[in-house]
């Protein structure tokens, strides 16, 4: 017959089993998210430096196609301008808002729902 100090303990062993790999399953999502955001801000930087870039390259060569010396960057700047208040007046289309938590949520955390599948 089992002792009752037996099952005990190994229900007792069985439970800090599954405390253990609660924990180390919350540890590899929490670390999967923050790669994930690491990964999104790196490629923000990238982005924002070859949009410099490709600005400044316009700007050059309109000034050079105009023959002016500042237009080039002035028309740039206007252009940017303008993306900046088409984004400002629609900062609140539910469309726009939508698209953008969605692009979000599908980059940080749909490839965790991924490895769940893969792994059943």
């Amino acid at each position: 017959m089992l002792n009752v100090s037996e099952i005990v303990q190994t229900v007792k062993s069985l439970i800090e089993t599954r405390v253990n790999l609660v924990k180390t399953e919350i540890q590899n999502e929490i670390m999967g998210i923050i790669s994930r955001v690491i990964l999104l801000v790196a490629m923000a930087v990238l982005v924002l430096l070859v949009f410099l870039f490709l600005s400044l390259s316009l700007a050059f060569y309109l000034s050079s196609f105009l023959q002016s010396p500042f237009m080039g960057f002035l028309i740039v700047s206007l252009i940017y301008l303008l993306i900046l208040l088409l984004l400002y007046y629609g900062r609140y289309n539910a469309g726009v808002q939508r698209n953008v938590q969605n692009g979000i949520k599908s980059f940080i955390f749909d490839k965790i729902k991924g490895n769940d599948s893969d792994e059943k």
